[in-house]
């Protein structure tokens, strides 16, 4: 499932996340399939979690999102060698 991000005024909700890495009152990354986000900012809470529906919702300001791979995942061996 792709990640979706709907940000409303103070509000960003993701849909598809399947892991909270870690969360802080300046930064949160959560995980959706093989995909991190982590999201910057100053009081930034976990307005609601539910992970069976795959959906995180944030309140906070928000100043950076930035996408990248889900961390912990390695690429496999032939892979980094032919790149």
């Amino acid at each position: 499932m792709e990640g979706v991000l709907h940000l409303e005024g103070n509000v960003l909700q993701i849909k598809g996340a399947t892991r909270v890495v870690s969360t802080t009152a300046s930064q949160a990354v959560i995980e959706c399939a093989e995909k991190c986000i982590v999201i910057s900012g100053s009081g930034i809470e976990v307005k609601k979690l539910n992970l069976e529906e795959c959906e995180v919702c944030l309140q906070g300001e928000f100043l950076l999102i930035k996408f990248g791979a889900a961390q912990g995942k390695k690429q496999p061996l032939l892979k980094r060698i032919f790149k």
